[in-house]
């Protein structure tokens, strides 16, 4: 099981493959997290998906992406993501995450070539679709090179991942050369508070959390505080709360043997029946056969 672990900032902790190089180079099944749904976070990582098969549905700041069989996905530094699955089906696919820090072997070109696209609030993400494109045959080629080299783990395979990451950069580039900066608009705003709430319900989720707390973590209204959770996130703000709680809860049920009262409490749910009943909608089963089937 994979799990994704965050700080208090929402913000996601990347365990790269090895410490001297910033790159994650991963090839999961969506079955292989918790309810085949990632935890919705952020990272200053750049992220690349390739779908080997299945299909998967993808989340970036409120919009939707519907993944099918050899898509790929960019997917921006600092934006709020989460992908889940399509009707309950599986996927396979590789994930590459790499830290912008690998581009700045040349400081002109990585102020020329890399900041005007990390730190554009236009580009969210770019969907590439098999279509027999040169961009897309040296994305997706790149992406199946690197997850082969990283299996193989050849020495000096690392330089290969490093040229491999470049001849990315140079197709993203390309692609968003003409897409204009939208940092002073009112979307950009609004991202920004979803990240400051969401963060204030990651650190204090154990906690009694109101829809006026998460409300004035972000210095906005109730309401605007519900229009921003159901743009970007689909859900009410108490309802990501407790989505969040029960699956800090599932991590507490595979890996302690804590009773089901006591993660119940520990996780921010007064009563256990409330939290057995919650837990039973969204997964089908009850907290304790949950654990015994794991």
């Amino acid at each position: 099981m994979i799990e994704i672990q965050v700080m208090h900032d929402s913000s996601e902790i990347i365990f790269y493959n090895t410490p001297e190089l910033p790159v994650k180079i991963i090839k999961p099944k969506l079955s292989d997290y918790p309810n085949r749904r990632v935890i919705c976070h952020w990272h200053e990582d750049i992220e690349m998906l390739y779908i080997i098969n299945g299909e998967m549905n993808y989340e970036i700041n409120g919009k939707s992406v519907r993944l099918s069989e050899h898509s790929v996905l960019f997917v921006n530094s600092r934006q709020l993501h989460y992908g889940n699955s399509v009707s309950g089906g599986d996927c396979d696919f590789i994930c590459v995450l790499f830290h912008p820090s690998l581009l700045r072997a040349n400081a002109r070109i990585y102020q020329k070539m890399a900041e005007p696209v990390i730190g554009n609030e236009g580009i969210d993400y770019l969907l590439f679709e098999e279509c027999g494109s040169a961009d897309y045959s040296a994305i997706s080629g790149c992406m199946k090179d690197m997850a082969a080299l990283r299996e193989c783990a050849a020495p000096g395979y690392e330089w290969e991942i490093v040229a491999g990451v470049n001849k990315i950069w140079s197709v993203i580039f390309r692609r968003c050369e003409d897409i204009p900066n939208d940092a002073g608009s009112r979307l950009h705003a609004d991202r920004q508070l979803q990240r400051e709430m969401v963060s204030y319900i990651f650190s204090h989720y154990a906690e009694q959390v109101t829809l006026e707390d998460i409300a004035a973590s972000g210095s906005v209204s109730r309401s605007k505080c519900c229009l921003i959770f159901k743009k970007y996130l689909g859900e009410s703000p108490i309802d990501f709360v407790n989505s969040y709680r029960l699956e800090k809860s599932c991590q507490e049920l595979r890996h302690t043997g804590r009773s089901v009262t006591e993660i119940a409490l520990d996780c921010g749910f007064n009563h256990p029946s409330y939290y057995t009943k919650l837990f039973s909608r969204k997964y089908g089963c009850t907290p304790s056969q949950y654990r015994n089937s794991q």
